[in-house]
């Protein structure tokens, strides 16, 4: 696992870059409904495979579960629904004032890593942390200017991709505290059931309960895929990652999903790539496997259950 797991992370990114594609043909529905089913239905195929670590559970001390009830309550429910809101606002104009604070993210993750896990941070960290939110920008903007004319709501669309940044980055982080005492499977068990039971009371305070069934077969296809592929699949192949990968470390891995992003629009839909772009790519790519090298040469890992 030594040298794989910032691999896994980055697998985990490259799966996340089809979101986008998947959910667009769900967009008649309410968010909330969206969200709801993909844990749900995650939450059921892994039953199975959660019944032995019931015991384990029952043994976690209230620091351990706070951080999980954080996870779902942030990453789950609160990050996916302020970031589909902030696209909402926008008109899911990509390019636009949401992606750029989404972007924001990993430093919310590191300056939280150092606080609350007391990771370390060393400048020439900080140096490929910085050279590589550079070129994310470079990628994520061909032309590097944001869209900031996309209606009248803007403002709150930047509030709320800001909201998301921060409760993705700080799920890491408390996924990562979580990790320390539970296996991956085991936290992605504990994080699509609790995230379920939020979303699903998000789901009846706004009103859309009655859009909970009104899926129709094709909605269902593409739900059950984004289940297989960027929901329960991808979350598990990144907490297995991050179960050895310090949360500064991932987050900058996660950083794979523009680049990935860009080529899936480029391989499939013909968009053509800037040359800032591919300098921007290039840039990127190389700062994300250096860490992952000098990562993998290391002979201490951060400690955790048997994956």
């Amino acid at each position: 696992m030594n040298n794989r797991a910032p691999y896994l992370i980055i697998i985990a990114a490259l799966l996340w870059s089809l979101d986008g594609y998947l959910r667009r043909n769900l967009y008649s529905l309410p968010s909330g409904v969206v969200v709801f089913w993909e844990h749900f239905l995650g939450l059921i195929i892994l039953a199975p495979f959660l019944i032995k670590e019931i015991i384990k559970w029952r043994k976690l001390n209230i620091r351990a579960w706070l951080s999980i009830i954080a996870i779902a309550l942030l990453g789950g429910t609160v990050g996916t629904i302020a970031y589909t809101s902030a696209l909402a606002k926008v008109n899911y104009i990509s390019l636009s004032v949401v992606v750029l604070l989404q972007q924001l993210q990993p430093i919310f993750t590191i300056v939280l890593a150092a606080l609350l896990l007391r990771e370390k941070v060393t400048k020439k960290f900080i140096g490929l942390a910085a050279l590589a939110l550079v070129a994310a920008y470079f990628v994520s903007f061909p032309d590097l200017r944001v869209n900031l004319a996309t209606g009248s709501g803007t403002l709150i669309a930047a509030l709320l991709a800001a909201a998301a940044a921060f409760a993705w980055g700080s799920s890491t982080v408390f996924g990562r505290y979580a990790l320390g005492r539970l296996t991956y499977v085991s936290l992605t068990g504990l994080r699509f059931s609790l995230t379920a039971v939020f979303v699903l009371i998000y789901v009846l305070a706004t009103g859309h309960i009655n859009a909970i069934g009104a899926l129709n077969s094709t909605q269902w296809w593409y739900v059950v895929a984004i289940v297989f592929s960027t929901g329960m699949v991808g979350l598990l192949i990144y907490y297995k990652g991050l179960a050895r990968v310090p949360a500064r470390v991932s987050t900058l891995l996660e950083l794979t999903w523009p680049v990935s992003a860009v080529a899936v629009d480029w391989l499939f839909f013909g968009t053509r790539l800037t040359g800032t772009q591919w300098l921007g790519s290039l840039v990127l790519l190389t700062v994300i496997l250096k860490i992952s090298r000098d990562f993998s040469k290391r002979d201490v890992l951060p400690v955790g259950p048997e994956s």
